[in-house]
């Protein structure tokens, strides 16, 4: 069996203890409602946070991409026999890039799956193959990922989608996966697409130590809610902040705080743009008004 070496994961660093201990801080000293540079610079922790992890996950798919074994020719005449019954090659074969595709997502449990898709777009196998067998579409040209990378020729993060078969909201991130040979070099074998489980998101804000009425919230540039820290509204796919000043100016690459109304009642929102791969994402920290509290613009 071959032997890979895979690079060091920032995708895998989680927040440090002395960050929550900040942020618990930055939350408890704020009795007067305040909102000065800590705040902020949490946000901006929160940010640089989602940003290794993101670029780290796509570091990880890229090195895988460009292996040898990965960017070997696929076996198209064996997909055209077996595309319809086992949406994709069998478990057994090509197993070089099957391997590859198992380690990355054996080591790095923030990667739910990987898939490699033909430049037609037919999907050529997924890993863990589970994924592969309770696939209900065999050609994934549609998808604006697989657009994104083909169009770029480069690493593409697609929308926020929704999973199928588990229901879990997912990050898509895709790399071009070109040939090798002197004969052919620069060729397009295909596209290696990671599958990133926001859950992990969710979990690691909701560990946060919230003040009562505080709520955090991730929402990407198509107004998508990616995570939530208040675990009753994290369900609620239909919750829009699209009309929020602040998500706008975020989107503009502002940072800052307002208060403005979400849901009925007053809010003070600090904001926080996160540049994702090709993207942008945002960060909301809300706190209730109260009577005594100041603010600054």
């Amino acid at each position: 069996m071959m032997s890979i070496l895979l690079p060091l994961d920032s995708f895998s660093i989680s927040l440090s203890d002395s960050f929550f201990n900040t942020t618990e801080s930055n939350l408890s000293n704020r009795t007067n409602g305040t909102v000065d540079n800590s705040t902020l610079l949490s946000l901006k922790v929160l940010t640089n946070s989602l940003e290794n992890r993101l670029q780290g996950a796509a570091s990880m798919l890229e090195f895988a991409a460009n292996l040898s074994e990965m960017r070997s020719i696929p076996n198209a005449s064996l997909l055209n026999a077996t595309l319809e019954t086992l949406h994709g090659i069998p478990p057994d074969s090509d197993l070089q890039k099957r391997i590859i595709a198992q380690k990355v997502v054996s080591y790095y449990p923030e990667i739910a799956g990987i898939s490699f898709i033909m430049p037609n777009g037919d999907t050529y196998f997924m890993e863990p193959y589970s994924l592969q067998s309770n696939q209900t579409k065999n050609n994934l040209a549609f998808r604006d990922y697989f657009k994104g990378a083909i169009a770029s020729n480069d690493t593409y993060l697609g929308d926020i989608i929704t999973s199928t078969s588990s229901g879990l909201k997912r990050a898509i991130i895709a790399v071009p996966v070109f040939s090798t040979n002197d004969d052919d070099s620069g060729v397009l074998r295909g596209v290696l697409v990671g599958s990133i489980d926001l859950s992990l998101l969710n979990k690691e804000i909701q560990s946060l130590n919230l003040s009562q009425g505080q709520r955090i919230v991730y929402v990407d540039s198509n107004n998508t809610k990616i995570a939530d820290s208040d675990k009753r509204s994290s369900t609620n796919n239909d919750e829009s902040f699209f009309n929020l000043e602040s998500f706008q100016n975020a989107i503009k690459g502002m940072s800052g705080s307002m208060v403005e109304e979400v849901n009925q009642e007053k809010m003070l929102i600090s904001y926080h743009p996160m540049d994702a791969i090709q993207n942008r994402w945002i960060i909301l920290w809300m706190q209730p008004i109260t009577s005594d509290i100041n603010y600054l613009h």
